[in-house]
């Protein structure tokens, strides 16, 4: 009985909580569906009316949605494989005992913590820059002609500005399942004669699976959502448009509340698709 009426206290307690988290949630998207279905632009107001499916087509069968498609599965892929593989290789070298461990560990998880478009601008300025930039100083010093990242390579060099950003995070996820580990398993593996490539494939890579599978997670859902970075370095161009971009490119600048609205809603969805075949492809890990 007492049971009982501890965990009616619990929901009542908790209740307000969650009420007001699916207000806040679900005020914002009937809204967004509503208006996808207008024709409403902040220029025109007194030009709204119905429009049926007409933006979800229009936005649908519009060649720059492939290509934004296309992008944010280039930018996806191409950030986990960086921080995933990079993120093993630096848990692995921080997991060995040296000099100024810790200071170390702080200062590879140091620019998780950077803003977004702080990061952006630092690398588009201080970095990328061919005429000012470190990477420009230094091809000249080895008598190289400067390259222009952002110019000639928006996509990579986004890629590389967000895997900077992500990789200390899947570094410490990495690194807190490795200290996990047996190190009994390790040792005696070792005695059997056992080289650091066998223990690797065959101990330290199957412990992190789960680890892994976190990462990716985690990594997607706020990968499919990158804005700043964009906005910062190449300002939308047709060579790094993601569909987050699009959609914000559709409402900020082109004022089409309605068109916007749809891009929104087919963006939800396939971050929902995305995110139930990456649970069914990997997420069994964490039942493992």
């Amino acid at each position: 009985m007492a049971t009982q009426h501890s965990r009616l206290a619990a929901r009542f307690m908790v209740a307000p909580s969650v009420g007001f988290l699916f207000v806040w949630m679900i005020v914002p998207l009937v809204t967004t569906v509503y208006f996808s279905f207008l024709v409403y632009n902040l220029l025109h107001p007194e030009r709204q009316g119905w429009a049926g499916f007409d933006n979800y087509y229009y936005f649908l069968t519009d060649r720059a949605f492939l290509t934004a498609v296309w992008h944010s599965v280039a930018l996806v892929v191409g950030v986990l494989c960086i921080t995933v593989v990079g993120g093993i290789l630096l848990a692995l070298l921080l997991n060995l005992p040296f000099w100024g461990q810790g200071v170390v560990r702080v200062l590879v998880i140091a620019p998780f913590f950077v803003m977004p478009t702080v990061s952006a601008l630092v690398w588009k300025n201080m970095f990328m820059n061919p005429v000012n930039g470190m990477f420009a100083h230094i091809a000249k010093g080895l008598g190289l002609q400067p390259y222009d990242f952002l110019g000639h390579a928006p996509m990579l060099s986004i890629i590389g500005i967000v895997s900077w950003e992500w990789l200390p995070f899947a570094t410490l996820i990495l690194l807190t399942a490795l200290q996990s580990l047996d190190s009994e398993q390790q040792e005696a593996a070792e005695m059997d004669g056992a080289n650091w490539m066998n223990r690797f494939i065959y101990l330290t890579l199957p412990h992190l699976t789960r680890a892994i599978t976190v990462v990716i997670l985690i990594q997607t859902i706020f990968l499919l959502s990158i804005y700043a970075e964009i906005a910062v370095t190449t300002g939308g161009g047709p060579a790094s448009t993601t569909i987050t971009y699009l959609v914000a490119q559709q409402s900020l600048y082109g004022n089409d509340v309605g068109g916007a609205s749809a891009g929104g809603i087919v963006a939800v969805i396939l971050a929902n698709i995305v995110a139930v075949f990456v649970m069914r492809m990997i997420g069994k890990n964490l039942d493992a």
